[in-house]
Order: structure tokens, then C-alpha cells, then sequence
């Protein structure tokens, strides 16, 4: 039985337990007999939505959903649970520090001319 947060790709390394903030992120465990309705995952800062249930391809798992980041998380590590057969299934996945959204009041520009001498 396994847990996880996103998935390692032939491109992208590191991915597995770290959400993805500008990225769609998906949560994925390998639980022999998930089904709808008793097969979910939870989280603290996590809602999920789009159950799939598998085999998939290129990955060992058996269902799969989307995980959507809640407003206002801070960075941190959080756990990601997946209850299946009755039993819970506990890993643990980071959040980075969100990026800064809003240029500040007064800065260079890029290709404005404010850098002109």
C-alpha cells in the first residue's frame, strides 16, 4: 500500500511529496480493491476532486485524484491520507513558499526605459 503527491517524470525529478504551485498536482496510492465511495484521500490543506480509479499507466497506483492547494496554506509539510479498506495510509508532502505575484510600487521595468542612462 502506498501514498503519494504527484508523480516523477523522465523530465522532471523531485516531484514525488512536493506540491506543484504552478502546476496541476495529483494524489495517487496503489490500494488493491479502491473503490468509489470507500477508497478517499484527505488532507489538512488538500481538497480533492476527480476520482479516478485504475490500473494506470507508468505508475503503481490503483486511484488517483486532483489535489487543489486551500487559500491562504503557508509553506510547510503536510500529511496526505488516503483511507483504503478501512485502513488509513499516511505520507507526508511539502509546500514551497508562494513566489511574489506583485512587482512593488516604483521598480524597474524591464524594456520600459527606467534603467536608461
Amino acid at each position: 500500500m502506498t501514498v503519494q503527491l504527484n508523480q516523477d517524470t523522465a523530465a522532471l525529478h523531485g516531484m514525488v511529496d512536493h506540491f506543484q504551485r504552478a502546476d496541476a498536482n495529483v494524489a495517487l496510492a496503489d490500494c488493491p480493491g479502491a473503490t468509489p465511495g470507500s477508497t478517499t484521500f484527505s488532507s489538512p490543506v488538500l481538497r480533492f476532486s476527480g476520482y479516478d480509479f485504475g490500473p494506470f499507466v507508468g505508475v503503481k497506483a490503483t486511484v488517483s485524484a486532483d489535489a487543489e492547494l486551500l487559500s491562504g496554506t503557508a509553506a510547510g509539510s503536510y500529511p496526505l491520507t488516503v483511507t483504503c479498506g478501512g485502513k488509513p495510509y499516511t505520507t507526508t508532502f511539502s509546500v514551497p513558499a508562494a513566489q511574489v505575484s506583485q512587482v512593488p510600487s516604483g521598480a524597474a521595468k524591464a524594456g520600459d526605459g527606467s534603467l536608461a542612462e
